[in-house]
């Protein structure tokens, strides 16, 4: 399944060249990235625009996006295509055929649930509210809608009081107890996960399993990894790593360093995704990539880094809603070979963006995805070389482009409930399409504008009270209401 064609170290656990190839799919070279979806669909892209426009191989799809639908709507379909030869996953989402399907139970990143995880059940956010998810339940979902990859169920925690960008980490528990029952629990959910498999191999076809790697010290997984080597190594296909940092670990559990390993680690910059390479990740999903299309930026890095001459440290990206873009008729970036930057110019863009016009995002995740794809070419060049120069062109990519990508300055594509991170007291993340009044317009005119007599202090520019300041007798005695000959 995964064949290692060199590495820069040793003892098999940093930099290194692979092939990764699954049944009846095409195969990709490593490093490279699989595509995150949202629903199961690329965010703006349609599944045709995938295969011609990409050079994706592969898609990670979280469960949580569809799991009312695998409850009530999917289950008899799936079981007519289960008889046939279309799997019943990538008919829901008209995933091409060549590529193939990695399913997990949360989101990346995932969206934080106010519940905590249970004993035999975790806490999802999906697309009718938080619910919970059983082990069970998950066993029977990966039975029905058949990926080609399944990563079993891990009790990840997420923090409530820090935001997944600030800790860089996917969870921040402190407490060694809470730390100690996430890894009995994955490893029990693991061992019973296997053992179901087993007794009902000989009805159905068993996707890869990916192990889940917990974002906690070594120390704490410790006895987790000996039972992944010794019980597991021989059913595993891979490992999905929620921390890069605990690969170099892996030296110690010699069965587990062939397989190959799925980034489920924070990766906010293209410099972070060389830290984890430089580590041993195989695949990446790169969850800043749909975020940087929403922005209006499109990506402008390559690797190895150009040598010739600048006058500064250049951007990551370019913001294509500014307006010195207005009237440039160039390609996004020069050189990029993409659709998008051999049919049309930054001024197109630039317009589509600011009439929010659908084909804007479009062009943008077109054009980004060809960048990180490139990107993780020149990367296995740079590994594959003799002698390779992956560390030297790391480095020189470090000091050449800026350590943060730009941010966008226009409005994005209307956003959403179910892509965004649940908090108590956010502000709407849309804004409202009516508006009361503020207390600088004209209420005179307003009135007008309703068709009312606008008199008294209204007329005067100023507030009428909604309360009397008197009693009803009072206002009678004044005559209010009375009607005039």
């Amino acid at each position: 399944m995964f064949k290692i064609l060199k590495t820069v170290v040793n003892d098999g656990v940093g930099p290194r060249v692979g092939t990764l190839s699954l049944p009846k799919r095409q195969p990709i070279d490593t490093p490279n990235l699989i595509g995150l979806t949202a629903r199961g669909a690329v965010p703006h892209l349609t599944p045709d625009n995938v295969s011609k426009l990409s050079n994706l191989g592969g898609v990670y799809i979280a469960l949580e996006d569809f799991m009312e639908t695998t409850r009530k709507k999917l289950s008899p379909p799936l079981l007519e295509m289960r008889c046939g030869e279309i799997e019943p996953l990538h008919a829901f989402t008209a995933t091409p055929s060549h590529m193939f399907t990695v399913l997990g139970a949360r989101r990346h990143p995932a969206i934080r649930s106010p519940l905590g995880n249970a004993k035999d059940s975790i806490s999802m956010f999906t697309s009718t509210g938080f619910q919970t998810l059983t082990k069970e339940a998950y066993r029977q979902a990966v039975d029905a809608v058949r990926p080609d990859v399944v990563i079993p169920l891990a009790d990840m925690t997420y923090s409530r009081t820090t935001t997944f960008t600030e800790t860089k980490r996917r969870t921040n528990v402190t407490s060694s107890k809470r730390q100690l029952r996430m890894v009995e629990r994955t490893e029990d959910w693991l061992t019973e996960f296997f053992e179901v498999s087993e007794d009902d191999s000989q009805d159905r076809t068993i996707p890869s399993v990916f192990a889940p790697l917990l974002p906690v010290s070594y120390p704490t997984q410790w006895e987790y990894f000996n039972q992944l080597e010794q019980d597991f190594a021989t059913k595993l296909s891979g490992l999905a790593v929620y921390d890069a940092d605990i690969l170099p670990d892996l030296s110690n559990h010699g069965p587990l360093v062939p397989l190959p390993r799925l980034s489920l680690d924070f990766t906010a910059t293209p410099q972070e995704i060389l830290r984890q390479i430089h580590l041993g990740i195989d695949v990446f999903t790169v969850p800043f990539l749909n975020e940087i299309s929403d922005a209006g930026i499109a990506l402008s890095f390559t690797f190895p880094p150009p040598s010739d001459p600048y006058d500064g440290i250049r951007p990551l990206g370019l913001n294509m809603l500014s307006s010195e873009y207005e009237a440039a008729v160039e390609p996004l970036i020069e050189g990029c070979g993409c659709y998008v930057c051999t049919k049309h110019h930054r001024a197109f863009l630039r317009h589509l963006l600011n009439a929010k016009e659908m084909l804007g995002w479009t062009l943008l995740q077109v054009h980004n995805y060809q960048v990180i794809s490139d990107f993780f070419a020149g990367i296995r060049g740079s590994l594959s070389a003799e002698p390779p120069t992956f560390e030297k062109d790391s480095d020189a990519f470090m000091r050449v482009y800026d350590s943060e990508l730009p941010k966008g300055t226009g409005a994005r594509p209307r956003a959403r409930g179910y892509h965004f991170k649940s908090r108590g007291g956010d502000d709407k993340i849309n804004p409202s399409a009516w508006e009361h009044y503020k207390g600088e317009s004209d209420p005179a005119l307003a009135g007008e504008m309703a068709g009312l007599a606008v008199t008294g202090a209204a007329a005067e520019g100023k507030e009428t009270p909604l309360v009397p300041d008197v009693d009803a007798a009072t206002l009678d005695k004044q005559g209010f209401a009375e009607m005039s000959n």
